[in-house]
This record gives C-alpha cells, sequence and structure tokens, in this order.
C-alpha cells in the first residue's frame, strides 16, 4: 500500500499555556515507563490505526528504545484507565536538541472528551521545556486518524516534508484486543 507520511515542526516555542485537560481527566508525566506498559500503550492506542511497524519487537528493543535519555511520556487516564499517551525523544544535534514527539495518539475511551488538542499542547510545551530544545517534529501518515495531521497543523506545527512509502500493512486496524497481544 502507498503510505503518505508528512513531518511537521515548529522552531520556536507557543506563547500561550496549554489548556488544562478536560475533567476528570489526569495527566500524568513520567520516564518511568517499562517495555511492557510502553509495548501495551503502543497496541492500545495504534490498534485502531494500522501501528504495527513494532508489534514484532523484542523486549531488548523496547527497553533500549526506552532508554534513551531524556524520554518522556505523557499518559492522561481517568478513573485509573488510560486514555491515551504521548512519547516525547530528544535527540541532539549540532545546533541543540531536535525533540521528536516520538508517539501520540488516544486510545478509544480517551475519543470525543475534547482531550486531542490540549493534551497536544502539553506535549508540545513539554517538549520545549526540555533542556536546549530548538526543535519539535513529528511524523503523522495517512494511516494515522484523520485528526492527526489537523491536530497537529492547529498548534503551530508547519508541514516540512511529504514522503511516499510502499508498506506492507493489514487491510483493516487489528483492533486494541489483537494489537496488545491477546488472540
Amino acid at each position: 500500500m502507498d503510505v503518505v507520511t508528512w513531518t511537521l515542526e515548529s522552531h520556536t516555542p507557543p506563547t500561550a499555556p496549554p489548556r488544562p485537560v478536560p475533567a476528570p481527566v489526569r495527566l500524568d508525566r513520567t520516564s518511568a515507563v517499562d517495555p511492557e506498559y510502553a509495548r501495551f500503550l503502543y497496541g492500545y492506542v495504534g490498534g485502531a490505526w494500522r501501528w504495527t511497524d513494532r508489534l514484532d519487537w523484542t523486549r531488548e528493543q523496547w527497553a533500549e528504545e526506552l532508554a534513551v535519555p531524556g524520554t518522556v511520556f505523557l499518559l492522561p487516564s481517568a478513573d485509573g484507565v488510560p486514555l491515551g499517551y504521548v512519547q516525547l525523544q530528544p535527540v541532539p544535534h549540532d545546533d541543540g536538541v531536535h525533540v521528536e514527539i516520538r508517539y501520540f495518539g488516544l486510545a478509544a475511551p480517551g475519543l470525543g472528551r475534547g482531550l486531542g488538542g490540549p493534551l497536544l499542547e502539553h506535549a508540545i510545551a513539554t517538549a520545549w521545556s526540555l533542556p536546549d530544545a530548538v526543535r519539535v517534529w513529528v511524523h503523522t501518515c495517512d494511516l494515522d486518524g484523520p485528526a492527526a495531521r489537523p491536530n497537529y497543523e492547529a498548534r503551530g506545527l508547519v508541514l516540512c516534508d511529504t514522503a511516499h512509502s510502499d508498506e506492507d500493512v493489514p487491510d483493516a486496524p487489528l483492533g486494541a484486543w489483537v494489537s496488545t497481544g491477546g488472540r
């Protein structure tokens, strides 16, 4: 399947603080995510959108990904139930740190709560708060939810690249149950 991937970026921090997440959502920030939980979040959120490239990763691959210095997660929840997640990963460059919004998404219980915009605002503000940040960027593609790219653009990220690739993806999303290891 031909997959279109867009890269969006910002070189300036937002001027306004992020809006609060809607009640009763709680937003936690942590760098202490273990491979099992990261794998669960990836499948839980990505199952609805055909995120499959990491489903066959080993525990060691997940651990290596999470060991990148400065990696941060934002975890929205309500009544103890995860609603989605954000993974930020800083990468040093000659001009400073480029912070990738590595993963951003809402699971089914997080949809329709007015959470997407405020969560992304918190993600961008957190990315800019990381030491020496000079760029915040993200990849999104036409396999992601239809609100993904408009949400990034509405929060000030600007399109800087478009790429096409031929990828082997399922005809339909696998769903959270299958993507989190259920049979």
